[in-house]
C-alpha cells in the first residue's frame, strides 16, 4: 500500500464499491427513474421505499464512522461548501427532466453500458463533457453568473447539527433517530416488507455509500498529503474519467474514476451471468436526440445542484445535508414533468396531468 499513491488507493476503493453498485443496478433494478415511474405511473412505491432504506442505512453508518473518529463528516463539501438553494432547485429540475428523456440517471447510464447499451455510451459522453464544462469550462460562466457561491456556513449544513442544537441531544443520537424514523416509514408497508430483495439491495447501496466515506476518510488522515473526503456520485467523475482517458500518462486516478469503471464492470459481469447482456442502439434519430439532450441536461443540472441522484440522494443524504431534500424534490418534479411530456407528446402533458390530479 505504501507504494501506491493516495489517488490510486482511492480509485481501487471506488472501483470495489462501484462493482457492487453495478450489481445492485442490474440484479436489484435499483434505479431512480424506475422508482419515480413506479410511484407516478405504476402505482407502486416499492422503489422509493428501497431508496429510503439505502438512505437510512447510509445515515446510520456514516454518523457511526464519525462518532468513533474514523472520519470527520464536517470536511465533506456537502456540509462545508454547500451550493445555494436556488442552484439546487434549478439543477435538480434540469437533472430530472434530462433523466426522463434518457430513461435513467448517470448511475443507471453506466449500468446500462455494462449491459451492452450503446446509446448510453453517447449519453455518458455528453453528460461527462457537459458536467465538466459546467464545473470549470464554458457553461461554468453561466453557472457562476446565475448562482454565485454562497458564504460558507458557520456550522455544518446538516440537519443533524441544527436539530441537535435545538433539541439538546447529541448530533449522533439525532442522526440515528432520523435514520430509524426513515427506516420505519419505509418498512411500514406490508407489501414492501415481503419484498426482501428490494430491502437487501437498498441496504447494500447504503453500505456502499458508507464504504466510500470510510475509504476516503482513511486517506484524509494523511497529514502530509490528505485526500479529500468523498463518497459516490456520478456527475463530475464522468468528466474526470474522459479526461483521464485522454491524458492518462500525465493524470492521476481518483475515487470517482474508479467508481465509474467499477459500476460498468459490475453491471457487465452481472448481465453476463444473468444472460441479459445485449448490444443495443438507438432506434432512430429522435431517440438519439433525446439521449443527447437528456445527457446535457443531466450534466449541467448535476453540477449546478452539487450532485446527482446518488451524490445528493445517497451520499449527501447520508450526512443529512440541507441540500438533499431540496435536490430530491426538484429531481422528482423534473422527472415527473419530463415523463408526462413524453407520454403526451407535447409540453401540455404535465399540465393536463396536473389538472387531472386537482380534479380528483
Amino acid at each position: 500500500m505504501e507504494e501506491l499513491s493516495a489517488g490510486n488507493i482511492a480509485a481501487l476503493a471506488g472501483f470495489v464499491g462501484g462493482v457492487v453498485l453495478g450489481f445492485c443496478a442490474r440484479w436489484g433494478r435499483f434505479c431512480t427513474l424506475d422508482a419515480i415511474e413506479g410511484a407516478v405511473l405504476g402505482g407502486s412505491d416499492s422503489g422509493l421505499r428501497s431508496w429510503a432504506i439505502a438512505i437510512a442505512v447510509a445515515i446510520a453508518g456514516s454518523f457511526a464512522l464519525d462518532q468513533i473518529g474514523l472520519i470527520d463528516i464536517t470536511q465533506s463539501f456537502y456540509l462545508a461548501n454547500p451550493t445555494s438553494i436556488l442552484a439546487t432547485i434549478v439543477g435538480g429540475l434540469l437533472f430530472g427532466v434530462g433523466m426522463a428523456l434518457v430513461g435513467t440517471c448517470g448511475y443507471g447510464c453506466l449500468a446500462r453500458i455494462g449491459g451492452g447499451d450503446l446509446k448510453s455510451v453517447v449519453t455518458f459522453l455528453v453528460m461527462g463533457i457537459s458536467a465538466y464544462a459546467t464545473l470549470s469550462g464554458a457553461t461554468a460562466y453561466f453557472r457562476q453568473g446565475l448562482f454565485p457561491v454562497p458564504v460558507a456556513p458557520i456550522e455544518p449544513a446538516s440537519f443533524a447539527y441544527s436539530l441537535a442544537s435545538w433539541t439538546g441531544f447529541s448530533t449522533h443520537v439525532t442522526a440515528y433517530a432520523i435514520a430509524t424514523l426513515i427506516a420505519v416509514i419505509a418498512l411500514v408497508s406490508t407489501s414492501f416488507r415481503k419484498d426482501q430483495k428490494r430491502i437487501l439491495i437498498g441496504a447494500l447501496v447504503g453500505l456502499i455509500a458508507v464504504w466510500g466515506w470510510f475509504a476516503t476518510g482513511y486517506l484524509a488522515r494523511d497529514e502530509f498529503n490528505p485526500y479529500p473526503l468523498e463518497s459516490y456520485t456520478f456527475s463530475a467523475p464522468m468528466g474526470e474519467t474522459l479526461i483521464y482517458f485522454m491524458t492518462m500518462t500525465g493524470s492521476s486516478l481518483s475515487f470517482g474514476i474508479g467508481a465509474v469503471f467499477g459500476v460498468v464492470v459490475g453491471a457487465a459481469v452481472t448481465s453476463i451471468i444473468q444472460t441479459h447482456f445485449r448490444w443495443e442502439a438507438c432506434d432512430d434519430a429522435r431517440e438519439m436526440r433525446r439521449q443527447i439532450l437528456g445527457g446535457f441536461l443531466m450534466g449541467v443540472g448535476s453540477v449546478t445542484a452539487l450532485g446527482c441522484t446518488v451524490g445528493q440522494g445517497v451520499s449527501a443524504a447520508s450526512l443529512l445535508a440541507f441540500s438533499t431534500p431540496v435536490a430530491l424534490a426538484s429531481i422528482f418534479i423534473g422527472a415527473w414533468f419530463g415523463l408526462h411530456t413524453l407520454i403526451d407528446g407535447t409540453i401540455k402533458g404535465p399540465f393536463r396531468a396536473l389538472g387531472a390530479m386537482l380534479e380528483k
